[in-house]
């Protein structure tokens, strides 16, 4: 039986929706026991309240901050970089006794990190070469900020070539770098079309149905963009996803539908990858999960109010691959969803970019590859390097190209490392 720990951190929802499509993607192969904690949960209380907090005030009431602190704290030499992830982990292991215990009665055969903070700890926690677990990174946004590289690291798994490129040049070995897009729940790999999507959840089929999730954003903005989407002259469907943001809720009690536009309001709910099926257009804030998830279904987005730092850089990446639009204004989303609209063939060509840029297979394909990597290294602990060394078979010898290569290569890295 293989072990496997998956650590995120509760800072967004965006680290625990990935640790449980790896999870769900771990489980669904046999002969493997998985296990997913929140890092913070086993910190010093203290320690979990000034981070959250942190987090929370800085990216909702203080965003260009936030974007100055995430923007210069970005390091582009790799040597720095890892000296300063260190230098973070030594001053927080203090407070993570807890995540050192769960280590040690856990035991597992490998780690896979979804967020920064486990990560740059197992540097310290995992310290003896001799016992320390492979651990795997699974980068969840969009441009890999320099928080996730650390020593010890055996793969990063990364959303695009964009990703791996950026790290290549800041000197990460190519080798340990995988391209296999962001882990989003195994449901988004089944099929489904708009008409089941929307009679499983009684939309009507005769006019575009428009959602907006709008729980990540601020609740004064959201009901200005209702407001404005209501005036349209289209008939349309909006739905609007509230979520756990009570505030929102409150505000948009006394809105109600108009002349041409359906209203249905909707607070949390566990179907939202029906909703993205069903919609003929989306509007949502740039979390690396949520678009990641729109994506894999090639639904054509809206993007509004990204977060400065990675949630920009998400938006980015999609508008350049013409998957959507981004706006900054809340008073240009209703132009822009009327615009699109009024044009099928545009929003046929962002659905077919938006499937080229998803991966809903992204979970299995990364599950799949760190248990045959720990097949491999299993192997490779029962074989003597020091027999490939003293081989009558000369490098030369072996045919290129040939699994007998492949083998020689990988022994040598091994013995190497």
């Amino acid at each position: 039986m293989t072990r496997i720990l998956i650590l995120h951190a509760s800072l967004g929802a965006g680290h625990l929706n990935a640790a449980k499509a790896l999870c769900d993607a771990f489980e669904r192969i046999s002969e493997v026991e998985v296990r997913s904690e929140d890092a913070l949960s086993y910190a010093n209380p203290l320690y979990r309240s000034a981070v959250t907090q942190a987090y929370k005030q800085l990216s909702e009431k203080a965003p260009q901050l936030y974007k100055a602190f995430y923007e210069g704290s970005d390091i582009s030499d790799l040597e720095k970089s890892l000296d300063s992830n260190l230098t973070w982990a030594k001053l927080e292991r203090p407070f993570f006794a807890d995540l050192e215990q769960l280590l040690k009665e856990f035991d597992p055969d490998a780690i896979v990190c979804v967020q920064q903070i486990p990560s740059r700890l197992l540097q310290i926690l995992e310290q003896d070469a001799q016992t320390a677990k492979p651990q795997y990174v699974v980068v969840t946004d969009v441009i890999a900020h320099s928080t996730w590289i650390n020593h010890g690291v055996h793969g990063y798994f990364l959303p695009n070539i964009l990703s791996a490129n950026l790290l290549i040049q800041r000197g990460v070995n190519p080798a340990v770098l995988h391209v296999t897009g962001i882990p989003v729940k195994l449901e988004i790999m089944e099929p489904k079309t708009k008409e089941e999507a929307r009679s499983r959840h009684s939309l009507p089929n005769n006019v575009p149905v428009v959602t907006l999730f709008g729980g990540g954003l601020n609740p004064r903005r959201v009901k200005s963009m209702v407001v404005d989407l209501l005036a349209s002259p289209l008939p349309i469907l909006l739905i609007v996803v509230a979520g756990r943001n009570e505030k929102l809720v409150e505000a948009l009690e006394e809105v109600t539908d108009s002349a041409h536009v359906q209203l249905r309001k909707l607070e949390q709910i566990d179907y939202v990858d029906d909703l993205v099926v069903a919609s003929d257009l989306v509007v949502t804030k740039a979390g690396g999960l949520i678009t990641s998830e729109i994506l894999a279904r090639g639904t054509p987005m809206v993007i509004v109010d990204p977060i400065p730092g990675q949630e920009e850089q998400n938006a980015d990446v999609i508008a350049a691959a013409g998957a959507g639009v981004q706006l900054r204004l809340p008073e240009m989303v209703a132009p822009a969803v009327l615009y699109l609209l009024k044009r099928p063939d545009r929003l046929a060509e962002m659905h077919q970019s938006a499937l080229e840029l998803g991966q809903p297979r992204a979970a299995l394909n990364i599950a799949e590859h760190i248990l045959n990597d720990l097949h491999a290294r299993r192997v490779m602990q029962t074989l003597e390097v020091s027999e490939l060394e003293t081989s009558p078979i000369k490098p030369s010898a072996i045919p290129a190209g040939s699994p007998l290569e492949n083998l020689a290569n990988v022994l040598r890295i091994a013995h190497a490392e």
